[in-house]
């Protein structure tokens, strides 16, 4: 077996399948898992993606968030065995492929405008349809 394809190998099975769809500007929560002594636990960063860079098993993403006033930015290898799972909370509407403006920004000018036909979008739209009753 030639090297090149060992390697493509052992990064299909180590490349996640449940990743759901998502683009720049879309608020994702991350859940990572975090070992303190003997214990493992989940921790949630809920953050705006910024950047998208790499491929395969090399991918990773740039959240950024503003906690206590200060702006927080943390980067994640999504194939990571220490990333959990990912979801997508909000999708977000830009123009950009970098959102590196957003960096010292808070409050209002720091928002993203919403994308119609979002995950919250589709399942109030849902629970609509199912709350009307026909008119007799």
């Amino acid at each position: 077996m030639s090297g090149n394809r060992l390697i493509s190998q052992l990064q299909a099975e180590q490349i996640k399948t449940n990743i759901p769809p998502f683009r720049i500007g879309d608020t994702l929560n991350v859940h990572t898992r975090i070992v303190e002594g003997g214990k493992e636990r989940l921790q949630v960063f809920t953050g705006i993606v910024i950047s998208r860079k790499g491929s395969g098993l090399a991918d990773t993403i740039t959240l950024y968030r503003v906690s206590y006033g200060t702006g927080v930015e943390r980067l994640f290898p999504i194939h990571s065995p220490r990333v959990a799972k990912i979801e997508v909370a909000r999708q977000g509407k830009v123009r950009k492929s970098k959102l590196y403006y957003l960096r010292g920004k808070f409050g209002k000018a720091s928002r993203v405008q919403g994308r119609l036909g979002g995950p919250k979008t589709a399942l109030v739209a849902q629970t609509q349809m199912t709350e009307e009753e026909p008119a007799s």
